[in-house]
């Protein structure tokens, strides 16, 4: 995956500062087909950097504060490589944690989660379900979106190729608190 960062030169002109491969990715071993990639981030009410460095080497959690947000690529392998007898869900909890501080300590057993965040979600490649916790499933393709609330929820891939997804994670307060 292909990451163009754009900012300005010292005369004020737009340009491109950095063009090359996500630097923040990573291929999971634990499971085989998972990836993560964080293209970029930004804090609550910090500018922009007109010179385009690269603020997630200074990410700390994938889980952004309200008015934060976070640019994630994943892409889930399908669900049968879980069901594969070497497949250790310790590890990969363990490379989860590592990878995705903040969003990984909410995902339940059954991959439910939920988290104070409004997210932007297209799928990119692939077919993947939506399941909500009241069962209910939607089927989405290459090009869907989705706007999720807040919402408790998990991600399934029933099919035999992997699907990727990109979100976009804008931080929200919790109910009751002020922005």
């Amino acid at each position: 995956m292909r990451r163009v960062v754009t900012g300005h030169d010292e005369d004020g002109r737009s340009v491109v500062v950095s063009d090359g491969p996500v630097p923040r990715s990573r291929e999971f071993t634990s499971l085989p087909g998972w990836v993560s990639r964080l293209p970029w981030a930004t804090d609550p009410g910090g500018p922009f950097s007109r010179a385009g460095e690269d603020p997630t080497p200074k990410v700390t959690s994938l889980l952004p504060a309200p008015g934060g947000t976070r640019f994630i690529v994943l892409t889930f392998p399908p669900d049968t490589a879980m069901a594969d007898p070497a497949f250790d869900p310790v590890a990969f909890d363990r490379e989860q944690r590592a990878d995705s501080p903040g969003i990984a300590e909410l995902i339940e057993p059954d991959g439910m989660h939920t988290t104070p965040t409004v997210d932007y979600g297209i799928v990119l490649q692939g077919e993947i379900v939506l399941e909500l916790d009241d069962g209910h499933r939607t089927r989405l393709s290459a090009g869907d979106i989705v706007i999720q609330n807040g919402t408790r929820h998990a991600w399934r891939n029933h099919g035999d190729r992997p699907a990727t997804m990109a979100f976009v994670l804008v931080g929200v307060p919790h109910d009751g608190e002020r922005a």
